[in-house]
């Protein structure tokens, strides 16, 4: 049985009590909202545990979703991944990574009950020239069987690519435009994914928090709003869960403590979005690479 997200009815911003934590094993079909938060070991372990927003937030503990996916292979940057387990005894875990250099799609077959017994995997190389990138995230959603790719180059420029799967299985990367000024950003996750725009969240080391939206039209031509001038420069890593119709749960990690911050994020609207903190995550973030999970029935995120 698929799991599936777990939506409230609506995020309650202004009082952020949510209860009914889910189980370690799966996450309820109703309750609190959570963020799926994965990690690669400096072993290349897979690993994966919930965030969840309950008052105060609660981490369940963390679980090995592959063990040693990629070989002992060095990773320097991964987008979000897919998990299905809807194929009896097998779960299978898809995304992409960076490795030397080198954009890799990755499929792996696991074995339930083995603690990531890796039964098969696969690594189809997509192209070199990563490694002077430093942010990759997905914009992905089931009903669409394209995508898209954002990646923030070292000099500041933001890249777009539209891949599309082909009939053997593989991909199709087409370039979708770049647009340069993006210098002082410092983490990026996606908040929205509609038939007409992205909008991804970023901070910047000054302490900015921004929304960049991005009509899917060509030339690549965003949109940059303020959301928070300040504070939000000690996190290199973001991630991002639907929660409600129009609310966004946020996790901000800390890589130089290892700690992660919990937020409920309102519909996007400059500075005027509401934020109401959550707390600190009882939890250490210390591996490598963190990215965030997704699972094939997560509905598209919505947050502006």
């Amino acid at each position: 049985m698929r799991r599936t997200i777990a939506l409230a009815a609506g995020l309650a911003l202004a009082v952020p009590v949510l209860t009914s934590a889910p189980q370690a094993s799966a996450a309820p079909a109703a309750g609190p909202c959570y963020v799926q938060a994965g990690a690669l070991t400096a072993s290349s372990d897979t690993m994966d545990r919930y965030v969840v927003a309950t008052s105060p937030a609660t981490v369940e503990p963390v679980t090995v979703m592959a063990k040693q996916a990629f070989g002992g292979r060095s990773v320097s940057l991964s987008s979000q991944w897919v998990w299905d387990d809807d194929f009896g005894d097998e779960m299978s875990l898809s995304g992409h990574i960076v490795s030397g250099g080198v954009m890799y799609q990755a499929d792996q077959w696991v074995q339930k009950g083995t603690g990531g017994k890796v039964t098969s995997s696969s690594l189809t190389r997509i192209g070199g020239g990563w490694d002077v990138f430093r942010t990759l995230t997905q914009s992905w959603s089931l009903d669409d069987p394209s995508w898209r790719v954002y990646a923030l180059r070292n000099d500041g420029t933001l890249f777009r690519w539209h891949v599309n799967p082909t009939n053997d299985g593989a991909e199709h990367w087409e370039a979708a435009g770049s647009y340069a000024g993006f210098s002082a950003v410092k983490a990026v996750t996606l908040l929205s994914r509609t038939s007409t725009y992205d909008t991804l969240l970023a901070t910047t080391r000054g302490g900015a928090l921004y929304t960049i939206h991005i009509p899917l039209s060509m030339p690549l031509k965003p949109v940059v709003k303020a959301v928070r001038s300040s504070t939000w420069q000690g996190f290199e890593t973001l991630m991002a869960s639907r929660c409600g119709q129009y609310g966004t749960l946020l996790l901000g990690i800390d890589k130089d403590s290892g700690s992660g911050y919990l937020y409920a994020v309102g519909h996007a609207n400059g500075t005027a979005t509401v934020i109401n903190s959550l707390g600190k995550a009882p939890a250490t973030f210390g591996d490598p690479v963190d990215f965030s999970w997704g699972s094939v029935v997560d509905p598209p995120l919505f947050g502006e």
